[in-house]
């Protein structure tokens, strides 16, 4: 599933990514998680989100009126 695919952020553990695509899925985005090399040796690492690259600027827009704690 990574052909395509283009970063969109980095969150800081697999809980958020699985979140963030959820809401992506939701408004009809192809959306992905993998790990980063920041997160060698950790156990909930940090992830990067990957978005198909025609969804890009869609994905960008919703992650921007996402609330941010």
């Amino acid at each position: 599933m990574t052909a395509g695919l283009v970063h969109l952020t980095v969150v800081p553990n697999e809980y958020e990514a699985e979140l963030l695509c959820a809401l992506l899925r939701t408004e009809g985005l192809t959306c992905d998680q993998r790990s980063t090399n920041l997160s060698v040796g950790r156990m909930d690492g940090m992830r990067e989100i990957v978005v198909a690259e025609q969804d890009l600027a869609r994905a960008q827009e919703i992650l921007a009126a996402s609330p941010n704690d």
